[in-house]
């Protein structure tokens, strides 16, 4: 699946690239085709085969949502680093503060990195509890009174 064009404008609005001259409205689709969630339903866009070697194949049943706030967020931490090198000066009694451009940026990056969706954590008990000797100090207190 593909983002949408109302994803890519709300992307582009997030961003304030509002026209296509610095990101193509394939670029900000890759940016946001990184983050796909979860459904509405609990699909995931893709599913293991498990085969060897083990590879994904995209799920039929996943409904196209992605993570806006980070692909955004993303997007303004490239936009920092292309300004990154800008320095102050002082000329002809004038100070320009060229600086100010990253700082926004990583302000504008980290506003929307702390919007993005939190991403469900899958844990494994290892190794498995069928092939655990018991534990000795886990055993019942025996009273010799």
């Amino acid at each position: 699946m593909s983002a949408t064009a109302t994803q890519i404008a709300e992307v582009r609005r997030m961003v304030a690239e509002l026209t296509t001259t610095t990101y193509s409205d394939a670029t900000i689709t890759a940016f946001i085709e990184r983050f796909p969630l979860l459904d509405e339903r609990g699909e995931t866009p893709y599913t293991w085969l498990l085969a060897e070697p083990p590879t994904q194949q995209a799920n039929p049943l996943w409904i196209a949502t992605y993570d806006l706030h980070a692909a955004a967020a993303e997007i303004w931490t490239e936009k920092a680093a292309t300004v990154a090198a800008n320095f102050d000066f002082t000329a002809d009694g004038a100070s320009f503060h060229r600086s100010q451009a990253h700082t926004m940026a990583m302000q504008m990056a980290r506003y929307h990195a702390a919007r993005r969706k939190p991403k469900p954590l899958w844990s494994h008990v290892w190794p498995k509890e069928s092939n655990l000797e018991p534990y000795p100090g886990n055993a019942p207190e025996m009273d010799n009174g």
